[in-house]
């Protein structure tokens, strides 16, 4: 069998035998007419002469009446390989912002949709700059999956600008020691709030990890190991490992735990991490922490940057944190932990330095 034979005929290209036994090829969408193509399948000269049927059909395709409107490309795309090799995480973001668009939208016609269409949707969406973004990633994988089989000439999603997100600067804020202490004595040990504090003070996991954790994940020797959900999600799981520090495992003696995760909700059951992160956010005003921006990740943060402190390399960081190889994190805190000792090095060095002003009348 030919290399040409294996391969499937591209899209709108009909096969013909002729009563001679000779094999023909037509570009033919629908019940148009047919332009014939040279007769080597993807040859140089049949891939040309492919590719203007193409743009011509192009040029004039896309009628009202074509059947084409935007919930039919939504059912297209979610029957494809390429959603169906989304990471899970990915995969449920799509589905969200893609039943959306068929509920609002669904009934137009795919000719019809231009850029002008996809910043309205956008700006609808702009109270909520990450749900914005998350439709724009959404519309730009369904669009781009449209102009590859010929349904679109361009991609309107294409070029349209993100929304800023509010904390793009800093990113979550990491908590200070007397928010921690502030926290402590809201919540003292053997309650919920003070266990779901030390699992991710004391082990840096996300809060979709903490969520997870359970004693299915504890090893004789004192550790935690778990393939971290990010990573997994991704398709390149990544197995960190975590000794379970003295207050940790107090605090996992002294309050109730479930079956299978050590946090458990109101009801007994395991949280889900958006409602877990509402429900911390909560505790935290409660007791007093109010700052936009400090929630479960700043704990992550102050576990990343005490580990920096204490001299922890970039290849442990990783190790403990789940982070590959070059992706700047523990580089980061590396060197924030580094400026922080300069400073206050120099800073004793500008204090030891003797008085060497000249004194005036009064100092004599």
């Amino acid at each position: 069998m030919t290399a040409s034979m294996a391969r499937a005929r591209p899209q709108f290209v009909e096969k013909f035998r002729t009563r001679h036994g000779a094999i023909i090829y037509y570009f033919r969408v629908g019940k148009g007419a047919r332009v014939r193509l040279p007769d080597e399948l993807f040859s140089d000269e049949f891939k040309r002469a492919y590719k203007e049927a193409l743009m011509a059909h192009l040029a004039g395709e896309l009628k009202a009446d074509d059947g084409k409107t935007l919930g039919w490309l939504i059912d297209q795309y979610r029957e494809s390989q390429q959603y169906g090799e989304l990471a899970q995480e990915t995969r449920k973001q799509f589905k969200y912002q893609l039943n959306r668009m068929k509920e609002k939208a669904g009934k137009a016609p795919l000719h019809e949709l231009t850029s002008a269409s996809i910043v309205s949707g956008r700006d609808v969406r702009r109270g909520k700059p990450s749900d914005a973004n998350k439709y724009l990633r959404a519309s730009k994988k369904l669009f781009d999956f449209a102009v590859e089989r010929g349904w679109l000439r361009d991609n309107p999603a294409k070029g349209v600008e993100k929304v800023p997100l509010p904390n793009k600067r800093v990113g979550f804020l990491q908590w200070e020691e007397d928010d921690l202490k502030m926290f402590e004595a809201r919540w003292p040990v053997g309650t919920r709030e003070r266990l779901a504090m030390d699992l991710l003070l004391y082990t840096g996991v996300r809060r979709s990890d903490a969520v997870r954790l359970g004693k299915q994940h504890m090893r004789r020797n004192g550790e935690i190991v778990i393939r971290t959900d990010k990573s997994v999600n991704s398709g390149y799981p990544v197995e960190v490992t975590i000794t379970i520090l003295p207050p940790l495992a107090r605090s996992i003696a002294a309050t109730p735990t479930g079956d299978l995760t050590f946090l458990i909700n109101q009801l007994g059951r395991p949280w889900k991490k958006e409602s877990f992160g509402n429900w911390f956010k909560r505790a935290c005003t409660e007791a007093g922490i109010k700052e936009d921006g400090k929630a479960a990740h700043g704990l992550r943060k102050v576990a990343a940057t005490r580990a920096a402190e204490a001299g922890a390399t970039e290849a442990e960081l990783n190790a403990m944190f789940g982070w590959t190889e070059g992706s700047g994190e523990a580089a980061h805190y590396i060197r924030r932990a580094s400026r922080a000792k300069l400073a206050r090095s120099g800073q004793a060095k500008v204090v030891a330095i003797p008085q060497t002003f000249p004194q005036t009348e009064q100092e004599t």
